[in-house]
């Protein structure tokens, strides 16, 4: 029998060795989405899903698994709410008889609404784990992301000096509306003829986005052109985002882009912060022009609005993954400025996160993984557009279903509920620690290098290179064995 068991989590075939922190039984999760994330789970061995009152597991339990057909529709969206009242609707209502109660769990991957409306009232045990810190809207909610991270930069330059808070210049200038419109007024007049972009702060997917170049457009949005987020708050205007457009994004064979890069966080005191790996950029479907600012297609890259064009082809490449996108650009830029341009990406993921590191209500058993959206110029500077504390699970493709089955076992495997890890690991699959109470210097054997063949430098970030992790999997787990026998 081999020595480490199969991929994905590299579980041992002896069911006893797959026991760890939940003691000498199968560890029980509970799985609010029906997409990738239900996949791993349910395949994971050792792990036994538990229905109940809010997990709704279907009676028939089919594979969520895409054949290499794009799937429809989006499970799981980035929408950034303050907590709310509404429920999931991810699943079927039919339930499975089950012998666990509702509360007999270990590991409970539950949607952002469920957390709201229990995470106050409910007992967690020493064993459990679930999604999402209780407040991560401070991050995640687009006015508050960036009233985070002012109030950081301002403490920084107290402290610090001018040179240290342009360390912030990474996010476009922001103003909230309705409560800094006259602030906003004062600045576009000062800068007449840019493009400004407007954001609901609490929608997601380019639910009502626009751009605008003339006063007037902001003046009749603020006349009521916009609604409240419901009926209950009918008297209460919804809060929007007004942002300096980037005129002068990077452009592969003319199209606008983004980069989706997914951190995770085990802890906000100390600050725990893993990145991965792999990720992809979304191109958008038509050719990049200013003359056009009302043209969704053109400005925004979000699939939910790219996948809407009268001519979108999800075959044509609308996706690349972050490998590609750094061996093209070392190809195009050379080696040591894209390595910087990653390096800007770093510290993006690390201030913003010490921008709530404060305010987040931090408990041992919740975990956050995180969705950065991040810009490139044409500068190969790298600009925080939003970040998500639900990205979409949702395959899309083969490639993509892939992606993130790898991303999630792998996000299982750095929790270690099973405990075969020994606890000083500095990649898992591939996870790489990039922050524990302070900066991860990568080890000189590292076995990883950019697409291009290029030394990595010292940080221990590797986001865009060559992803090993069934290999690397199985030499951790090796190890760990030997170290925990001795």
């Amino acid at each position: 029998m081999s020595k480490v068991a199969r991929i994905p989590g590299y579980q041992s075939k002896n069911p006893k060795q797959n026991r760890g922190i939940i003691g000498d039984r199968e560890i029980r999760f509970k799985c609010s989405l029906q997409n990738v994330i239900l996949d791993v789970l349910r395949g994971r061995p050792g792990w036994t899903e538990v229905p109940g009152q809010n997990s709704q597991v279907p009676a028939a339990q089919q594979g969520t698994r895409p054949s290499n057909q794009q799937t429809s529709g989006q499970t799981q969206t980035g929408n950034q709410s303050r907590p709310s009242n509404t429920g999931s609707s991810q699943s079927s209502n039919i339930i499975v008889p089950s012998r666990f109660s509702d509360g007999d769990w270990d590991f409970y991957w539950c949607d952002r609404e469920w957390l709201h409306q229990n995470y106050d009232t409910m007992f967690l045990h020493e064993h459990q784990k679930i999604l999402h810190f209780r407040n991560h809207y401070e991050l995640t909610r687009k006015n508050l992301m960036v009233k985070n991270l002012k109030r950081l930069r301002k403490q920084t330059e107290r402290e610090q000096g001018k040179t240290e808070a342009q360390s912030f210049d990474f996010y476009p200038t922001t103003y909230e509306l309705p409560s800094e419109y006259h602030i906003f007024v004062e600045e576009f007049k000062k800068n007449l003829g840019i493009i400004w972009i407007m954001k609901p702060a609490a929608k997601s997917q380019g639910k009502g986005i626009f751009l605008f170049r003339r006063l007037k457009d902001i003046t009749d949005w603020k006349k009521g052109e916009y609604q409240p987020l419901s009926d209950q708050t009918r008297d209460v205007p919804e809060t929007y985002v007004v942002q300096r457009y980037i005129e002068n994004p990077l452009l592969i064979g003319g199209r606008k882009f983004d980069v989706r890069v997914y951190v995770l966080v085990c802890s906000y005191n100390p600050l725990k912060v893993w990145l991965y790996r792999g990720g992809f950029a979304r191109f958008s479907n038509t050719r990049f022009s200013l003359d056009s600012i009302e043209d969704t297609y053109v400005h925004l890259t979000n699939v939910a609005v790219q996948k809407n064009a009268p001519d979108y082809d999800p075959e044509k490449g609308c996706k690349w993954s972050t490998q590609q996108l750094r061996k093209y650009l070392a190809a195009k830029h050379g080696v040591d400025k894209v390595q910087k341009m990653f390096k800007a990406i770093d510290n993006i993921i690390i201030k913003s996160l010490q921008s709530v590191q404060k305010i987040i209500i931090n408990d041992k058993h919740c975990f956050e993984m995180y969705g950065y959206d991040v810009l490139l110029d044409s500068e190969l500077k790298p600009w925080l557009i939003e970040i998500n504390a639900s990205p979409s699970l949702t395959a899309s493709g083969k490639e993509d279903y892939d992606l993130k089955f790898g991303l999630l076992s792998d996000l299982l495997n750095v929790l270690d509920l099973e405990n075969r890890l020994t606890g000083k690991e500095k990649r898992i699959g591939g996870w790489d620690l990039l922050w524990d109470d302070g900066p991860i210097v990568a080890d000189d054997n590292m076995d990883c290098t950019p697409a291009n063949g290029s030394a990595v430098s010292t940080p221990n970030s590797y986001l865009g290179c060559f992803n090993d992790r069934k290999k690397q999997l199985r030499e951790i787990y090796l190890t760990a064995q030997s170290v925990k026998k001795s």
